[in-house]
């Protein structure tokens, strides 16, 4: 089964109930290394495309995430880019890239309740070093809550 077949079996969305009667979400992708803590900052999100290059997800924000003013908190802003980002690059069989450098715009504020778009391309790639945008929106009205660069190293595959 190819890299691209495995993501879209992981990640795609399906009429399929779990058992919080969502869609199978991100955090299902990263498997065994799985922690509370990414438990606790994806659960909910649900990936709508998968192609290569490319991933659009929807995460509603929930209360968990957001700050005293019911906004979603820039740090939890900042885990999205993280992860999606770094899905976008995960190469089965390797280790998980890490980050090298992240920039973040805040442009807007998310509210509790609000459905978000969250999508993230490949920018390039040269050796063992990737970079991709992240941009998260308000899926209602298409304001962009937050723009993110992410760049990560790591190992390649070998060609042999």
């Amino acid at each position: 089964m190819t890299m691209m077949e495995k993501f879209r079996e992981y990640l795609q969305l399906s009429d399929e109930v779990v058992d919080d009667g969502e869609a199978p979400r991100v955090e299902e992708f990263l498997g065994k290394g799985k922690s509370f803590y990414e438990d606790f900052s994806l659960r909910g999100i649900r990936v709508n495309r998968v192609e290569p290059g490319f991933i659009s997800c929807y995460f509603k924000v929930p209360l968990r995430l957001t700050d005293k003013d019911g906004n979603l908190a820039n740090g939890a802003i900042a885990n999205l880019v993280d992860e999606v980002g770094g899905a976008l690059v995960h190469v089965e069989g390797l280790p998980i890239f890490v980050s090298v450098d992240m920039s973040i715009a805040f442009l807007s504020k998310a509210k509790l309740g609000e459905e978000l778009e969250i999508t993230s391309r490949l920018l390039g790639e040269r050796g063992g070093y990737k970079g991709t945008i992240v941009v998260v929106r308000n899926k209602m009205t298409g304001e962009i809550i937050a723009e993110g660069r992410h760049s990560m190293f790591g190992r390649q595959a070998s060609k042999l």
